[in-house]
């Protein structure tokens, strides 16, 4: 299968600069997130959940009180494929969204996931 491809070192180098604080450990795509606490780790996992359920493609995830580590590679080739790139992109752009400076949308006040 085409999206079975095991993506190359310069495959995940490349892959990488799109992805801002992810990194490749033992054949897993992978990202720690900071949260302001308890309350909002549990909304991330949710949110993690919803998006990784609708792409069909499910990470790995620990969850502390104030931190969630997410882990993603294809589980039938158990290595990171452009199937794990996209679900990581998808995540990302999703749980890091901030309004901009100038909407009319105020922002949590605190600091986000980070």
């Amino acid at each position: 299968m085409p999206e079975d491809h095991v993506l190359t070192e310069e495959e995940l180098a490349e892959a990488l600069k799109e992805l801002p604080g992810w990194e490749v450990r033992d054949q897993w795509l992978r990202k720690s997130y900071k949260t302001p606490g308890w309350t909002h780790t549990i909304m991330l996992v949710n949110t993690i959940g919803m998006i990784a359920e609708a792409a069909w493609h499910h990470p790995d995830m620990n969850i502390g009180y104030a931190n969630v580590t997410v882990k993603i590679q294809t589980h039938r080739v158990l290595n990171i494929t452009f199937s794990d790139v996209e679900l990581a992109k998808r995540i990302e752009g999703v749980v890091t969204w901030l309004p901009s400076n100038n909407s009319p949308l105020q922002g949590f006040p605190k600091k986000w996931y980070r």
